[in-house]
């Protein structure tokens, strides 16, 4: 028995995208968190390709330079890989093994669910609690990820002296995330069916929470670069430029009519046709609640347009809602940042567990 709990070193939750790498500090005192540092550093064009690390120097500098504009002096970080990138699957196991047992127990059932040679392979598992129908079985989650891709994220944080010391899988970074943001929902967000989106660059991510847990992740190839990439085209400028007047305004009049309203219009066709696959391959046929996340949460009245077209309520994700913030930080710059820093929060919040 410990005389004095010790606490664990904290650590920053990075998130590194297709568009950006996202940096985020919390701390603690007692059950008020505060947001102490954060930073988001634009990625250099093809540094990662469809969700995958294509250049491990750029990338890594660019962590560099988000770790440096955030200002942080922690060199322990949480990093998560897409969900695109791992396998996960539940499965039953008896309640009284033991934690050895229950590890040979997840090797020898891994071999059955993971299509990969397990020695290429990271494979990590947790009990997530006891099975509904019987209480001598527990309910196991195994996730794995191929050695090769975590070796990239490992190589691009270690490039600059960083300590990888977490990686997550985004969609369960969002998860924590969520049971952060659900606390402020009427009705603590039990009973609720609330659908998640992280809409990136890239991809579309719709995570169903149901009774603050997971029930349904699914990714779209569909993102905002799509609208980056109409501004280049339309207006004659570089990416940098268009990714810049997208977030900060100043395109022409028919910016509004004949770009943002067409992609918006795509946006709300990719939402409800993925609503429908998750109500045909489920036992659900209605959520609650549409949380919008991610750098396309970001643009104006989105929710609103969205709201109108589904039927369902939409809101823009903020799990920093409760949260105070450090003086230096500019109350207005990250309002308009949180939607987009969903992930790096999730994993921030790895410093607090038990």
């Amino acid at each position: 028995m410990r005389l004095f709990n010790r606490k664990k070193p904290p650590l920053v939750g990075l998130d590194i995208s297709t568009s950006s790498v996202k940096v985020l500090e919390l701390s603690r005192n007692q059950s008020q968190y505060r947001v102490e540092r954060y930073a988001v550093e634009p990625m250099p064009q093809n540094a990662v390709i469809e969700r995958a690390i294509a250049d491990i120097e750029q990338v890594g500098a660019t962590v560099d330079r988000a770790m440096k504009r955030c200002g942080t002096k922690l060199k322990r970080v949480a990093v998560s890989v897409p969900a695109s990138q791992a396998i996960c699957k539940t499965t039953r196991m008896s309640a009284a093994l033991s934690e050895s047992e229950l590890q040979t127990q997840i090797e020898m059932e891994a071999e059955h669910h993971i299509p990969y040679p397990l020695n290429e392979v990271n494979v990590d598992f947790q009990v997530t609690g006891p099975t509904e129908d019987n209480a001598e079985e527990v309910e196991v989650l195994i996730a794995a990820c191929r050695k090769e891709v975590v070796d990239d994220y490992l190589a691009v944080i270690q490039t600059h002296g960083y300590q990888p010391v977490i990686v997550d899988l985004e969609t369960y970074a969002m998860e924590n995330a969520y049971g952060l943001l659900a606390e402020h929902m009427a009705g603590g967000g039990m009973e609720k069916t609330v659908a998640v989106y992280d809409i990136g660059a890239t991809s579309m991510t719709l995570n169903v929470m149901h009774n603050n847990r997971s029930v349904y992740i699914r990714s779209h190839s569909f993102g905002g670069r799509q609208l980056t990439e109409e501004i280049q085209r339309r207006y004659g400028l570089s990416y940098e430029e268009a990714g810049l007047a997208k977030k900060q305004g100043g395109l022409p009049e028919n910016y509004q009519s004949e770009v943002l309203r067409p992609f918006l219009e795509a946006l709300c066709q990719e939402v409800m046709r993925s609503l429908q696959f998750f109500y045909s391959s489920s036992p659900f046929n209605k959520v609650d609640l549409m949380l919008l996340a991610g750098g396309c949460a970001q643009i104006p009245a989105v929710e609103k347009l969205l709201a109108a077209r589904v039927g369902v309520p939409v809101a823009i994700a903020n799990p920093f809602a409760g949260m105070t913030l450090a003086p230096r930080i500019k109350p207005q710059v990250f309002a308009n940042e949180t939607p987009s820093l969903m992930v790096s929060c999730g994993l921030a919040l790895r410093s607090f567990d038990p």
